[in-house]
């Protein structure tokens, strides 16, 4: 058995140093830090025939005689591609319904984290046109409003003032520069407060808020969804990071956990497979044999060089599939990949 010197460790809060043990197990991390497992032997007033003795690096241990010691990592636990699908497939069924909490009004804040393309707006979009669909039958206001691309801060306080009553729904869809507005994430700080009064100001004149005919100061009441491929960990600037924290604090947060092209290229065949239509994803093409099979093998082969890895992506295809039939890899080629 490996004799090995423990230059600098501890067990049970008492220090040892420059001592000798019998190997068991090698250098492990675990949740209370790094350890090797050794023969006791009487070195402690303890019955345990085994002993873990903590310490801070491999380099605290020295080999009198013996092999020497690599560190022992745990078995990597691989997920399969059925495992990742209900994984995935488990994340947008709380997606859809976190949506509907919002709708009823039992959740005031929720942030969804996910790349492009993968259906992040799709499911929240069709709960609210459902809860809808009696407010426009009946020509009522609609109470919710889904905001895309660029926005200013004032623009920010400008549509939260508009849609500030109980029972109003904001959806901010890809609207990242608010993300990046100091002004902005403290208005929206403000507006996401945990507490039963959430009060906005703008301590500012505006000839626009005059215009509107709207305050300096309101109430909000409404709810807000966010909708982002931001990856708020991978924000550089720490001021920045400060204010996502803190909304990130005030809302709940679901992260689709679709961080690989692998995942990406899963979640496009979990649509495909879950779908409540005949011919999946596909169904509307009208495809006869296995042309669905087919463009998932193409995509999944040139992963690397199409433009975008996304449920978009698999539907432009089918769209060259159905075109033409002989000829859409070479169209493919041309259209949706990057040059070679």
């Amino acid at each position: 058995m490996t004799t090995i010197n423990i230059k600098s460790g501890e067990y049970r809060n008492q220090p040892v140093v420059n001592r000798q043990f019998k190997l068991v197990k090698g250098f492990q991390t675990g949740k209370k830090g790094s350890y090797v497992t050794v023969k006791n032997e009487g070195h402690f007033p303890v019955s345990i025939d085994e002993i873990k003795v903590k310490v801070n690096h491999i380099s605290d241990i020295e080999f009198l005689e013996g092999e020497p010691m690599t560190e022992v990592t745990a078995p990597k636990i691989v997920e399969t591609d059925e495992e990742a699908m209900n994984r995935i497939a488990t994340r947008f069924e709380i997606l859809d319904e976190m949506a509907a909490a919002c709708i009823r009004g039992d959740v005031r804040a929720m942030i969804v984290s996910g790349p492009p393309g993968v259906g992040k707006s799709y499911g929240v979009e069709q709960q609210l046109e459902k809860s809808a669909m009696f407010d426009k039958i009946a020509g009522n206001r609609i109470k919710f409003e889904v905001v895309k691309g660029a926005m200013t801060a004032l623009g920010l306080y400008a549509i939260l003032y508009k849609y500030s009553d109980k029972k109003n729904i904001l959806v901010f869809d890809d609207c990242d520069s608010v993300f990046s507005d100091e002004l902005a994430l403290n208005i929206l700080k403000a507006a996401l407060d945990s507490g039963k009064r959430r009060r906005i100001c703008w301590n500012s004149d505006s000839r626009l808020l005059r215009d509107e005919g709207i305050p300096n100061s309101f109430n909000f009441n409404g709810t807000a969804i966010f909708i982002t491929n931001l990856k708020f960990q991978n924000v550089r600037s720490k001021k920045l990071q400060d204010h996502l924290e803190a909304l990130e604090s005030r809302c709940h947060f679901i992260d689709l956990t679709i961080d690989s092209e692998r995942d990406k290229m899963l979640r496009i065949r979990q649509v495909h497979r879950d779908a409540d239509t005949p011919g999946g994803l596909f169904d509307e093409y009208g495809f006869d044999n296995d042309e669905g099979d087919q463009i998932f093998a193409f995509m999944e082969q040139n992963t690397a060089r199409l433009r975008e890895l996304s449920i978009r992506m698999a539907l432009k295809i089918a769209d060259l599939v159905k075109m033409s039939p002989n000829k859409w890899k070479s169209l493919a080629e041309n259209t949706v990949m990057k040059r070679a």
